[in-house]
């Protein structure tokens, strides 16, 4: 069993995608099991949507864009903070702005904002394979996501792993997990959010990844909502399906 530790940023993120059609998006989010939580026009045409295990924020832009996105009380002060451990951020907004938003990048081209806390923006508590007992992975029942499954990783390739987890550990993360094979890999978390980092050109970009004892029977159900083409990875019960912005969602099985 692994230790989780406590977050140096903050307790509440979000996935924060870029969208050139916010409806549409949305009706492909739907059928994964999320639902809208609100949407505003200000500070720009967006909208916040969840599973009830991980929020993911989609924004009004034709340009495609990824990012984990902390929401932070006295953002500026952290951003100090890190920026004496070495982690440089670049402001995205105007200071006298109501949200203040800084971004830093990763060595692997990850993006990360930290952003002015708002009040609205709430932590989902359902369960997770960080939260979840790895006792209770195989039972369905326990799983958060009743449609694709537990929320395990915002999976991504990596260059130099032992750069990577460098980098992460200035922020708060650790590895959890970490194993040499088939590949240098490891599991990152700062308690809040979670790392899946892959030294592997088995993929590319970011991959949002769930994972579930059931998955074929989900797959199969997914396909009868009119699923997308997708790609599968390893055997029918593993699949990458791309979303209409761009990005893509990996559907793992935990049975090979």
């Amino acid at each position: 069993m692994f230790t989780i530790p406590q977050t140096k940023i903050g307790e509440v993120y979000a996935i924060n995608i870029t969208s050139n059609d916010l409806d549409q998006s949305f009706a492909f989010y739907q059928k994964l099991g999320f639902r809208e939580i609100f949407r505003y026009d200000f500070p720009f045409p967006f909208m916040l949507i969840t599973d009830e295990t991980i929020l993911i924020m989609l924004r009004k832009d034709a340009i495609p864009y990824i990012a984990l996105s902390y929401y932070v009380k006295n953002v500026e002060n952290k951003v100090a903070e890190f920026e004496k451990e070495g982690i440089q951020f670049t402001a995205l907004s105007e200071k006298l702005d109501m949200i203040q938003r800084f971004r830093t990048t990763s060595p692997d081209g990850i993006n990360l904002t930290l952003v002015t806390f708002v009040e609205t923006f709430i932590k989902p508590t359902g369960a997770t394979m960080l939260s979840l007992d790895p006792s209770d992975y195989m039972d369905p029942a326990k799983y958060g996501n009743k449609t694709i499954g537990m929320f395990g990783e915002f999976a991504h390739p990596v260059k130099d792993l032992e750069l990577t987890i460098a980098f992460w550990k200035k922020l708060g993360f650790q590895a959890i997990v970490r194993h040499a094979n088939p590949y240098p890999w490891a599991i990152l978390t700062d308690g809040t959010s979670v790392l899946g980092c892959h030294q592997s050109t088995h993929f590319s970009g970011v991959g949002i990844t769930y994972f579930a004892k059931d998955m074929r029977d989900k797959i199969a159900a997914l396909q009868e909502t009119g699923l997308p083409e997708y790609k599968e990875l390893m055997g029918p019960n593993n699949i990458i399906v791309p979303t209409p912005e761009g990005q893509q969602m990996f559907l793992f099985s935990m049975e090979m």
